[in-house]
């Protein structure tokens, strides 16, 4: 019997069982505050039911997961360590000549498939659970309980098809009231040539997008050099969907990681820039390498063998406060990675690099000592 695997299997279901512990744990504390203020935001609104509150305070801890997500594996990996430090298993593990990196290669491994599982699993469901959260919030605001998609600000949309003709898409107002088609009023379409000159035009009062069909109301189309016409009803065919609708009015962090590098593709082929888009996929393919990176800073603060006293809440202390400056520092790197002033790869990667390297050289002196 491989004793390797069996201490293996151990440790690794132990760091498992306390990350969906203490996952659980904060998830609970979360909703508890999101079901107060949601309640507040209700109070006295005979139109709102306890489900649709319900809904409102559930939909909405999604984001907040994803922040706190790879804290909650330091966190969880840090009570693994302690546990195993103070019950003196790690020195045993330690005697028979694991070395630290042979120990933690498991747990790595393990935290790398939750890594994955999250954006692969759970991020297109907090996508979709996000979105939901900012209809069931207009419905809130609009009571209007059939309200799914709706803009005042307008539509501003641009396209370029297979056979090279750009389009720019306007529209006043719209509004979903299914999942089927969105209605826009003062819709304007404009074809334009390779040179940016305008080819064509319709204006129309009332349009419908049905599938990948605009269907205008009281068009007039004009061309240059031609008469107007005036039609009743017109079918425009186009490659955009209500998904590429809804797509433009939701940050990137409400897209699911599978839909990403279609959006991305569709702006860059439009001319717009799909920057905070590629970043965000980017980070999302990441990830799984950030959760290990937190795993190591975790065993260079947690992994001794011996923690007695006032030693342990240092070293708590003292990780915490780095995990934290580590993601104060990650978000001034994104932002300047957002605002153009470093490449996109290098804004999103860098963190993650810096931890790897730091963690690395002090457990590498760690296991020397």
């Amino acid at each position: 019997m491989n004793l390797f695997a069996i201490l293996s299997r151990y440790i690794t279901r132990q760091l498992v069982v306390n990350f969906f512990l203490v996952l659980f744990t904060i998830l609970g504390i979360i909703l508890m505050f999101d079901t107060i203020e949601a309640l507040r935001r209700v109070s006295g609104r005979e139109d709102i039911s306890f489900w649709f509150t319900v809904q409102y305070a559930v939909t909405r801890i999604t984001k907040t997961v994803e922040i706190v997500f790879p804290f909650v594996l330091m966190v969880a990996a840090m009570i693994t360590f302690w546990r195993l430090s103070k019950n003196n298993e790690f020195v045993i593990i330690r005697s028979t000549g694991v070395s630290i990196f042979g120990f933690l290669k498991p747990l790595m491994v393990a935290t790398f498939i939750l890594g994955v599982a999250n954006v692969a699993l759970f991020n297109p469901v907090a996508a979709k659970m996000f979105e939901w959260h900012e209809v069931l919030s207009y419905r809130l605001q609009s009571h209007n309980p059939n309200a799914v998609l709706f803009s005042s600000k307008g539509l501003w949309i641009r396209e370029t098809d297979d056979a090279g003709r750009i389009l720019l898409i306007q529209a006043k107002g719209l509004r979903q009231d299914d999942d089927k088609s969105v209605w826009m009023r003062d819709v304007t379409i404009t074809e334009l040539d390779e040179n940016s000159q305008i080819k064509k035009s319709y204006n129309a009062s009332f349009a419908t997008l049905d599938g990948n069909i605009f269907r205008l109301k009281d068009v007039k189309i004009m061309i240059n050099g031609e008469p107007v016409q005036t039609l009743s009803d017109y079918a425009y065919e186009t490659t955009i969907d209500v998904q590429r609708i809804k797509d433009n009015f939701i940050d990137p962090e409400a897209i699911s990681f599978w839909r990403l590098p279609d959006t991305i593709s569709f702006y860059e082929k439009s001319g717009f820039s799909a920057r905070l888009h590629r970043m965000r996929f980017l980070n999302l393919l990441i990830s799984p390498l950030l959760l290990v990176g937190m795993l190591m800073l975790a065993a260079v603060f947690m992994l001794q063998n011996t923690l007695r006293g006032s030693a342990i809440m240092w070293r708590v202390v003292i990780s915490i406060v780095t995990g934290f400056s580590f993601y104060f520092l990650s978000q001034v790197v994104y932002a300047f990675g957002v605002n153009g002033y470093i490449p996109v790869w290098l804004s999103v990667t860098a963190p993650t690099l810096i931890i790897w390297l730091i963690s690395t050289s002090l457990l590498i002196q760690s296991d020397e000592v």
